[in-house]
């Protein structure tokens, strides 16, 4: 039986967070800093502190500078190289998670992890997984994109509660139903926020 995301929730949700939803952005103020990733338009003190470690001028703004510092920094590590600064990226940088408070997005919206505004990007093109992504949905599914676990809570090619689903961008309420390129796109949006940690067995193999 594949393992599933609800194993990854029980363990990363805070203390008192609900288990089954606790990627849902209603709520995210309870929600562990490690969710809050740093992208191109961000600003603040966690934007100076990636800059720092990068050797930049730390004017706290993520800028084009910032953003291709960011990608040549990735692509020496083996990481995806989208200029996102998630979890794994934060790692490797050797930082610590950012609070909500020491970032801005564009709009002037505190950080969080994954609101629903934030989405994959659009379109049904195929998307180019990385490794480590391929191998979970190996696991999980078999690489079926209609897979729905035996009590009808886990469906789709990385096996995606509904919840989590919604939270991270996906169309439709059935991820089992819904395109293949579109659960690998969201499957990859949840990646760059949490990295493998939704995945707590398939993720490390």
């Amino acid at each position: 039986m594949p393992l599933f995301l609800a194993a990854a929730m029980l363990s990363s949700a805070g203390a008192g967070a609900p288990t089954a939803v606790a990627d849902e952005p209603t709520v995210e103020a309870g929600a562990s800093s490690s969710l809050v990733t740093l992208r191109k338009g961000d600003r603040g003190r966690a934007v100076r502190r990636v800059q720092r470690r990068l050797g930049l001028s730390a004017d706290g703004v993520f800028g084009k500078q910032t953003a291709r510092a960011v990608r040549r920094f990735q692509r020496r590590r083996g990481l995806t190289a989208d200029g996102i600064v998630g979890p794994l990226t934060r790692q490797a940088l050797r930082l610590r998670p950012f609070t909500r408070d020491s970032v801005v997005h564009p709009g002037g919206r505190s950080g969080g992890g994954a609101p629903a505004g934030d989405a994959p990007a659009e379109g049904e093109g195929s998307v180019k997984l990385p490794r480590v992504l391929r191998r979970i949905a190996q696991c999980e599914s078999g690489g079926d994109a209609t897979a729905v676990s035996p009590d009808g809570q886990y469906r789709g090619k990385f096996q995606f509660l509904r919840e989590t689903w919604k939270a991270y961008g996906g169309r439709g309420s059935d991820p089992a139903k819904a395109p293949e390129s579109h659960q690998d796109r969201v499957a990859l949006h949840l990646y760059r926020h949490r990295g493998t940690d939704p995945w707590p067995v398939c993720g490390k193999q």
